[in-house]
């Protein structure tokens, strides 16, 4: 059996980190972890390839030389499915699918010919029986949580790292949290599940020996679900870490709860830890009530996120506008925690009634719901009826998008980030003619020939005068604000 794998194209959004990765000749941020995971569950004797679409075209002999085209996909890669499967039908090939987007959406596509839906450990296997049987179903789920310490290794001979900017792992899956908003609970459940420190070892050395040096993302939604566990976890790290040199530059997803045990916040540091994603939402105690995200009320949410901040690890912090409680002036109070946090990548966007969430039912049991949201909340889409008024959120959305990403905000923003910040992360090795190259173009583009230049270098000489051994990270961060300008000020509601 020749099977084909193929990722679809994402759009052009702020997590694609399209107008940076050509700084650093990269094709795209992230592999495709999911596809490269399922691959080390197929059959050892079947012939596989991978394509993904953010770094290469799909190219007719890739199609015409499969016997199975599979398919993996998010929902915001809906669009670049649709274009897939018109393409492939053409060539008369089993198609067969799963992730996310079919595990939520499968009805929209009658050209599928498998939707193999929910977690893969489960219902791969049960595909797999059936075809060998010659009496394969359409569909395949199941609601049954799998053991996830009988993972597979990632199939990284599929790729070529070279075209990524970092490579992924996965240590767990699930989050104990119940924010209303958020669909992690319905794909992965409420109990968080946990790789053994070995097999995350495992992994780590998977990587290790296949020459990759660089940056390595965790892509669990909330790393920290489970505390005990993940001490445990770090401890190997941190000691992996120590007799490897530190090869690998971390980062990865956790809540605000973090900041609130200095043991775990520790143990990220021995293990070269450099950044986590938080998801903030809003600085509105009520609109925290409001959408079940107990877990960030009664907090200084700023000093949280400062103490952070001085152990090493810079935030990225998702927030979110257009909660039923936020009001005329929700808007003005995000824009001052933004910047007076120093929270310089902030994802703010329009919520998103994503399918099968508490809040998708309780929005279409009040007759709220407009269309099926596109995965993408900074996409300046709305897929419900808000209660503040639609003219009124539109304007307060671009008004906080056009405040904290003008040149002026963006880069005193990342001052106060770069006061705040002590590094303690062994950095990410970058070929040193790759950096040279960025930094010139980088000093080219925003300090040379983008508006707000003034702003760069005002930023650039405070750096240098009082955080000098932080130029580096200066410059990369106003590489992510050149990227981040480009996707966000181009937005428009209608």
């Amino acid at each position: 059996m020749k099977v084909l794998l193929l990722y679809p194209k994402y759009p052009d959004t702020f997590w694609s980190y399209k107008h940076a990765l050509s700084f650093i000749h990269k094709k795209a941020s992230l592999p495709p972890l999911g596809l490269l995971t399922v691959s080390s569950m197929l059959p050892e004797v079947w012939e596989k390839k991978l394509v993904d679409l953010n770094v290469r075209e799909l190219k007719d002999e890739d199609i015409e030389n499969a016997d199975m085209i599979m398919i993996s996909a998010m929902i915001v890669q809906k669009d670049s499915v649709k274009e897939i499967v018109e393409r492939v039908k053409d060539f008369d090939k089993l198609i067969v699918a799963g992730g996310p987007l079919f595990t939520s959406q499968y009805g929209e596509f009658p050209d599928i010919d498998c939707f193999v839906l929910n977690e893969g450990e489960i219902t791969i296997p049960m595909f797999l029986h059936d075809l060998e049987k010659g009496d394969m179903k359409r569909i395949y789920k199941s609601d049954r949580r799998p053991d996830i310490t009988k993972t597979p290794v990632p199939e990284w001979k599929l790729i070529k790292q070279k075209d990524y900017a970092s490579m992924a792992i996965q240590v767990s899956r699930g989050c104990p949290f119940s924010c209303d908003f958020c669909d992690i609970i319905v794909m992965n459940g409420r109990v968080p599940r946990y790789k053994t420190p070995s097999q995350v070892i495992t992994e780590l050395d998977s990587l290790y020996y296949s020459g990759w040096r660089s940056a390595v993302f965790i892509v669990d939604d909330n790393f920290i679900g489970n505390r005990k566990k993940v001490k445990e976890i770090l401890v190997e790290i941190s000691k992996w870490m120590e007799q490897h040199n530190r090869p690998f530059c971390l980062s990865t997803e956790a809540s605000i709860t973090l900041a609130d045990d200095i043991e775990l916040v520790n143990l990220l540091k021995a293990s070269n830890f450099s950044g986590v994603f938080v998801g903030i939402e809003t600085p509105d105690e009520e609109s925290l009530k409001e959408c079940g995200k107990h877990q960030n009320t009664g907090k200084d949410l700023k000093e949280k996120v400062k103490l952070l901040q001085r152990n090493g690890l810079e935030v990225k912090g998702g927030f979110i506008i257009g909660f039923d409680t936020d009001n005329m002036h929700s808007f003005q109070k995000m824009i001052d925690f933004i910047q007076e946090s120093g929270i310089v990548t902030a994802m703010v966007g329009l919520l998103h009634a994503l399918p099968k969430t508490e809040l998708y039912r309780r929005l279409l049991k009040d007759g709220r719901i407009l269309s099926q949201a596109t995965g993408n909340n900074t996409d300046s889409t709305l897929n419900f009826i808000p209660v503040i008024d639609k003219d009124t959120l539109v304007f307060g959305y671009n008004r906080v998008l056009h405040t904290i990403y003008s040149p002026k905000n963006y880069y005193r923003r990342l001052i106060t980030y770069l006061d705040e910040y002590k590094e303690f992360a062994k950095g990410s090795k970058i070929n040193l003619m790759i950096k040279i190259k960025a930094i010139t173009k980088a000093v080219w583009i925003m300090g040379l020939s983008e508006k707000g230049r003034t702003h760069f270098w005002n930023m650039i000489f405070w750096t240098l005068f009082h955080k000098p051994e932080l130029i580096s990270e200066a410059i990369t961060q106003s590489v992510y604000g050149y990227h981040y300008r480009r996707v966000m000020l181009n937005k428009a509601i209608s």
